[in-house]
Formats: structure tokens, C-alpha cells, sequence
């Protein structure tokens, strides 16, 4: 069986990317939408739930209390200890996996069909009937403790808190998911049992199904799944009012090279402008060795190895955001140089060449993305969670197409704010310190 099960992998990850899937909307007859995908032509199914809201819904004193809850589902369910549990993952050759963020819980199952069945009971009983156990919640709080303590000495890690601090306050965003050191230590079981009565419900739940089922089959499956659980979850966080002030946060950290990252408020995915500002990140700082960025501070000064930005379009708030890393005695002028990138394209727009080039490129790599049934699986639940019509897919090239440099010019000069923009520095960086803005 595991043989099996490992050459079929290698199979369904060998099936030529493609952007031409055919999605159905299905609705079960407990009333749960799920969208799907058939695949008959391999005995396998990929499927992908998400709960929205995840660590965002922790309480203020029980940060990480969602991110602990999340890593047990797997530690015991039913009348099956941990260890029993994974021996019948094992003996299913199935797969199933939980995580947490900042906007969701996810959930990803893996299975062959004539599994299915059991696979899906294994789950449920993951979902609705945890057992929690003392011995579990002490060994997986154990494990997020150490991974709390190695970031705090992660240059990068600390970058992260230090800016989202400053960018949301108090707001959730503004705390990380895994909790401190000390709100950790204090959670007990019934902060877990909480957790997970406020994420776990049928009011926020989104599924994507690829391979051999067929829509009769998965509404039965995700009704038998998750008609148990709670009618409602608890109330989802406000909008975060992002509050980033212009300027320089120096956090003395003793390293040969500073880590910066940087950001100004950003625009949502479903602004009327946002495959603009897709495009125009592409060429500023999209990643590529092409951008502006990784040209002008890679490339002419040799200042970095790699520098990027990125729009992080969020549930509850919209950043336009990048990173670098230089040397404590060259951080200064990349930094400055960055904005000066920042300025002229806020200024004077993109190059004809510049926008064909960054079209190229986007709407080749997004078949890329469709390269097997569980990647696929989870961009059908992303879409539906971030409101997108089921025939986006076919139709999301053609936005990008649709572009024009007059278009990018003026997203540009109402996106881009130089003036804005802040750098979190952490490091000891040569002449560069906390301004008075911050």
C-alpha cells in the first residue's frame, strides 16, 4: 500500500500544470458549499477546508491559544491516543495535516479512494471530538515554546513582530500567532477547548475538492465531516486601521549583516485597481533578477543577494511590503536606494518594455500553480474566501492583459508613498538610526 501510494504521487506530480480547470459549485444537503474539481482518471482526492478567522479570534490574553489547539488535532481523537492516531493515518496511507494563521485554520486531507471513507472518520473525529489530553497539550506546548524562543533570536522573526507592533497596535495583527513565551505557558485545557469552539464552525468554513468524486459523493462527505460542528464561531476582529509612520526603527541586535524590512500601507485584492498594483510590484521589486529593485541593489552595487517586495493583501488589512539583508556598513545605502526606486516609479511610472516584460511574466507562471490536485485544491478555497467568481481562473490572464501603462502610471503615483515608508532595521547598521517619526 505504501508503495502504491508513493508512486501515485509521483504521478499525480508529474500531470502537466494547467490553468484549465473545470470547477463545479456544490451544495450538500446540510447546506455547505464546497467547490470542485473531478479527476477520475487517478483513484486519489485532495481536499481542503479553511476556517476563517484562525488566530485573529485568540483572546487578548490567551494569545497562541488557537496556533496550540490547532497543532493537538492530531494528537489524539475518539478513544485513539496520539500514537494510535498516526498508526491509522499509517495504515490508511492517507495524509492529513492542520495549521494556523493569522486569518485562518486549514485543514488538508489526502487520500486514496477506496480510503476514503475511513479517512474522512479519522477526520472527523480530528475536528469534532479532540481529546486534549494533558500529556498531549505539555509535549506540543513544549515544542511552540521552543520554536517561540528560537525567534526570538531570528533577525528576520524579530523584523516581522517589530513592524507589525507598529503597524497594528493592538489589533490581533499585531501580535504572532504562536503567542508569547508567557501566554503560552498559562494556557490551560479549557483555553484550548475555547479555541476551539470559536474557530470551528459552520459559519466560516470553505472547501475545495480535486480528484475522483463526483459532487453527490463530496456533499454527502463534507455534511458527514462537518455537520457536527458549532452552528456559529466567535465574532470576527474589526478591520485593522493601519497606523505606519515614515521612517527608520533601528532594534540593536549584535549580527554582521542587518535585516530590513519595510512596507507603507498597501491595496486590497478586490480594488478595481489591484491587477495594476500586481503588475507594477512586478517590475518595482516582484522577485525577479528583472525588477528595479534587485537590479539597482543587487546587481549595480552588489549591496544584497536578494531583495523583493510584495503586496500582502490580508483579511483585515492591506500592506505593500519588502525585505533586504546587507552588511551593517551597506544597509544604509540600500535603504537609500530603495527609496529612491520607490520615488521615480511613484513619479514617472514603468517603461512599455517594463509592463510587457512583468505581463510576460505573470501570466506565464500562474499555470505554474496548478501543478497537482492538492495545489489546486487550495486555490479553489482561496478564491472562494476571497470572493472571487468561479470562472476567475479562465479570466485572470486576461486582467492582467488588460493593463495599460497609463494604468500603472497612475496606480503608481497613488499607490507609492516614499515619503511613507518605513524600514524596520535589525541589526547594527552604520549610520542609520530611530527617527523621531517613530
Amino acid at each position: 500500500m505504501r508503495l502504491f501510494y508513493a508512486l501515485l504521487l509521483t504521478l499525480v506530480a508529474a500531470l502537466p500544470a494547467r490553468a484549465d480547470v473545470d470547477i463545479q459549485s456544490v451544495t450538500s444537503p446540510g447546506g455547505l458549499t464546497a467547490w470542485l474539481v473531478e479527476e477520475p482518471s487517478i483513484p486519489f482526492v485532495a481536499l481542503e477546508i479553511r476556517f476563517r478567522g484562525g488566530a485573529s479570534l485568540d483572546d487578548p490574553d490567551k494569545r497562541g491559544a488557537v496556533n496550540l489547539m490547532t497543532g493537538l488535532l492530531e494528537e489524539g481523537a475518539g478513544d485513539m491516543d496520539a500514537r494510535a492516531f498516526i498508526r491509522a493515518q499509517e495504515k490508511l496511507a492517507s495524509t492529513l495535516s492542520f495549521g494556523a494563521s493569522r486569518d485562518e485554520v486549514s485543514v488538508s486531507a489526502r487520500f486514496l479512494t477506496e480510503n476514503r471513507d475511513a479517512t474522512i472518520a479519522l477526520l472527523r473525529s480530528a475536528l469534532q471530538e479532540p481529546l486534549f489530553e494533558q500529556s498531549a497539550i505539555d509535549r506540543v506546548r513544549g515544542q511552540i515554546l521552543s520554536g517561540i524562543q528560537s525567534d526570538l533570536k531570528d533577525p528576520g522573526d524579530i523584523a516581522s513582530r517589530t513592524f507589525n507592533e507598529l503597524a497594528f497596535g493592538d489589533h490581533p495583527y499585531g501580535f504572532t500567532t504562536n503567542g508569547t513565551i508567557e501566554s503560552v505557558t498559562a494556557l490551560t485545557r479549557d483555553d484550548i477547548v475555547a479555541a476551539h469552539r470559536a474557530v470551528l464552525a459552520r459559519d466560516r468554513i470553505y472547501i475545495g475538492a480535486v480528484g475522483d468524486i463526483t459532487p453527490d459523493e463530496l456533499g454527502t462527505l463534507v455534511d458527514g465531516l462537518l455537520g457536527g460542528l458549532p452552528e456559529t464561531g466567535a465574532p470576527m476582529p474589526p478591520k485593522a486601521d493601519v497606523t505606519i509612520p515614515p521612517g527608520v526603527t533601528v532594534v540593536d541586535f549584535p549580527t554582521p549583516q542587518s535585516v530590513a524590512l519595510f512596507g507603507q500601507k498597501g491595496i486590497a485584492q478586490d480594488d478595481p485597481d489591484f491587477f495594476s498594483a500586481l503588475v507594477l510590484n512586478q517590475i518595482l521589486g516582484g522577485g525577479s533578477f528583472e525588477s528595479r529593485l534587485m537590479n539597482e541593489v543587487r546587481e549595480k552595487r552588489g549591496l544584497t543577494y536578494g531583495v523583493y517586495s510584495y503586496l500582502a493583501s490580508r483579511d483585515l488589512a492591506n500592506v505593500y511590503m519588502g525585505s533586504v539583508s546587507s552588511s551593517n556598513d551597506r544597509i544604509a545605502e540600500a535603504i537609500e536606494v530603495i527609496r529612491d526606486e520607490w520615488t521615480k516609479a511613484a513619479e514617472n511610472g514603468v517603461t512599455q518594455q517594463e509592463l510587457q516584460d512583468a505581463k510576460t511574466y505573470i501570466t506565464g507562471s500562474y499555470p505554474l500553480r496548478f501543478d497537482g490536485n492538492g495545489p489546486i485544491a487550495s486555490i479553489l478555497v482561496g478564491m472562494q474566501m476571497l470572493g472571487l467568481p468561479i470562472d476567475y481562473i479562465p479570466t485572470r490572464n486576461d486582467k492582467v492583459e488588460a493593463v495599460t501603462l497609463e494604468d500603472v502610471k497612475r496606480v503608481a503615483a497613488e499607490l507609492l508613498e516614499p515619503e511613507n515608508l518605513h524600514f524596520v532595521v535589525v541589526g547594527q547598521p552604520e549610520g542609520l538610526e530611530t527617527t523621531a517619526g517613530n
